[in-house]
């Protein structure tokens, strides 16, 4: 594993109160996947937060480091230190860290499919923070403590009005007679870079859905920039209890397909 060494200091905003973005990035033999769609997510979060951007080129320091085969790159980025209480600092010096490591897809759920549950949390509307990947996720930690069974493998997620916004990591798509639908994320929810490469290489229609519509779909993925797309062949509701089955075939392929030609992961027929 390597990162740029220097600490936290105590003060930093980013560990007091998630003042700040985070960027995941799956490195092939040194080459990040989905690049420009990071970055350009980033400068989304900095504009919307007033977080100055940091120089390309110090972005792109990690990049020298990687080796080859598959890795992840976490970018952090916080506002610094500074300002008193909830108070901006007049002139904000943000920090960046990264860290790379080592990284193995969950390649087996790509052929046979995963379990996936509906959470009892809601998450918080907040259309200003919708779509960005700020650092504040404790929604998403305490959803996911809701299971412990290796058996699932993700949870599904809702506004606290109750409509279909993600899964616990990943986004969050479906087939509804024969058109491909995925939540629209202007409340809340994280627009991952995945999502938003395959918007522009496929009919994908942006929706507000109640759960429900899960048990009508014809076929359900998760997906996300690391571990590409999931076919999900079983839903559970908030107890563990089973709503439906997937059996998983061909109709699943073509949107996996899109999705990892984006990254260079495997195909399946």
């Amino acid at each position: 594993m390597t990162s740029r060494p220097e600490s936290w200091p105590l003060d930093d905003r980013g560990a007091a109160y998630g003042d700040g973005l985070f960027e995941t990035v799956l490195l092939r033999d040194g080459e990040p996947q989905l690049w420009d769609a990071h970055l350009g997510r980033l400068a989304k979060g900095c504009e919307v937060l007033a977080i100055p951007l940091p120089a390309r080129a110090a972005l792109e320091e990690p990049l020298a480091a990687a080796g080859k085969g598959l890795q992840v790159l976490k970018l952090m980025l916080t506002r610094g230190s500074g300002g008193r209480g909830y108070q901006l600092p007049a002139k904000p010096e943000p920090r960046l860290r990264w860290r790379l490591a080592p990284f193995v897809p969950m390649s087996d759920h790509w052929a046979s499919g995963v379990r996936i549950r509906h959470c009892a949390l809601r998450l918080g509307i907040q259309p200003t923070l919708a779509g960005l990947k700020h650092l504040n996720r404790l929604e998403n930690v305490l959803a996911r403590a809701e299971w412990s069974t290796p058996k699932v493998a993700e949870g599904v997620l809702c506004d606290a009005e109750g409509r279909l916004v993600e899964a616990t990591c990943m986004n969050l798509f479906w087939q509804r007679h024969g058109r491909l639908e995925t939540p629209r994320l202007d409340r809340c929810g994280v627009a991952g870079t995945l999502r938003e490469a395959l918007r522009q290489r496929v009919s994908l229609h942006e929706v507000e859905s109640d759960p429900a519509v899960l048990e009508n779909a014809e076929a359900v993925w998760l997906g996300n920039s690391l571990q590409g797309l999931w076919p999900v062949a079983r839903l559970d509701d908030a107890q563990g209890r089973e709503l439906m089955r997937w059996k998983i075939g061909p109709r699943h392929r073509p949107l996996q397909a899109e999705a990892h030609a984006l990254l260079g992961h495997p195909l399946f027929t």
